[in-house]
């Protein structure tokens, strides 16, 4: 990570006429298509995170964002290797953000790729505090229509809406607002990619307003989890025709503290497998139902009984982000079925 001394704010992006002082963003650079570049001008091929934060900002004078923005780099990469390091020094760079009276929000770019988990992550272990966002593109910035720079516009303005504080981290693409624990990567190329499963976006960004319509869901609230030293292994498991139990065999081999099962229909597996995923929860290896199925929920005991086989049914959570919220339970001494039951029901 680079040294603070580097991170000096850039001119702002407008100046208000009046001499108000305008709103102080943090922004936390971690590279993806945001900043790609294309190899071609169709942007069918590019290398993401190739464009460094400063200049990537460089270009953003000539938006008339009201804002001041101070670019701190953590990482130049697509967000498919984002990994600990990058979470951690994201999270602490957000809790100083936090603490400091100087700065009114973060912006945080990101690929798209695993946007959700990084949101998710952060939601589960910071405070719903000044505005968090999270922002990417599904164009590479030099790329024919790429969508970079106003979903970049639409962040500023939303990370510096006094209405965004307190809901929690917040992810901005197409012109829509989305909570953490709802937001889904949908389609691999539109540039209108995100949905909110289940309760739909939170608000709409248009050229002219910024229109709230719904509060911000916090899974979990309004618990908070410690931010861990290390997150465990848990691995996802993807349900299909014709499968017996050596998958799961496999994974309890190599040491997986838990096991998200990614169901057909309803979270539901050929019964090898629910049986096999029975027998590691029965010695205590915790084990979530979700599904490989778009939308949907998950509950418990319709077609699988799993009072009886002792699994964890994740709702709304499809298996990204319960594998998230697993690992961050285990991380936090949670493993019983139950405790980890309340906490995917947002108890």
């Amino acid at each position: 990570m680079p040294s603070r001394a580097n991170c000096s704010p850039l001119p702002r992006a407008s100046r208000s006429r009046s001499d108000v002082a305008l709103p102080r963003l943090l922004v936390l650079g971690t590279g993806g298509t945001i900043a790609g570049t294309a190899r071609s001008r169709t942007g069918k091929a590019y290398a993401a995170g190739e464009v460094a934060l400063e200049a990537m900002l460089g270009e953003v004078g000539a938006l008339g964002l009201e804002a001041e923005l101070v670019p701190r780099p953590v990482a130049r990469i697509g967000s498919q290797d984002i990994g600990w390091r990058e979470w951690d020094a994201l999270h602490a760079e957000i809790a100083r953000a936090e603490d400091d009276p100087e700065i009114a929000g973060v912006i945080v770019t990101h690929g798209t790729d695993t946007a959700e988990e990084t949101a998710f992550l952060l939601d589960l272990t910071l405070p719903a505090g000044k505005p968090v966002v999270l922002v990417g593109a599904m164009r590479p910035s030099d790329a024919v229509g790429s969508d970079g720079m106003r979903n970049f516009a639409n962040a500023v303005r939303v990370a510096s809406d006094p209405d965004s504080a307190g809901r929690g981290v917040l992810v901005v693409m197409a012109d829509t607002v989305f909570a953490a624990a709802d937001v889904r990567k949908a389609a691999t190329a539109n540039v209108d990619a995100f949905r909110g499963f289940p309760r739909g976006p939170l608000a709409r960004v248009t050229p002219s307003s910024l229109d709230w319509f719904a509060p911000a869901h916090r899974v979990g609230s309004p618990a908070r989890y410690a931010w861990p030293e290390a997150l465990p292994r848990v691995a996802i498991l993807t349900a299909g025709a014709c499968m017996d139990e050596k998958p799961v065999e496999a994974l309890l081999g190599i040491g997986c503290a838990g096991i998200v099962l990614a169901g057909m229909g309803q979270g539901n597996a050929p019964r090898v497998v629910i049986e096999a995923l029975a027998k590691a929860a029965a010695n205590g290896v915790p084990v979530v139902r979700s599904a490989r199925v778009d939308e949907g929920m998950v509950d418990r005991n319709v077609e699988v009984d799993d009072d009886a086989h002792g699994f964890v049914a994740a709702r709304a959570l499809g298996p990204a982000k319960a594998r998230i919220l697993l690992m961050v339970l285990i991380a936090n001494g949670i493993r019983d079925a139950a405790r980890i039951q309340a906490a995917f029901d947002g108890r």
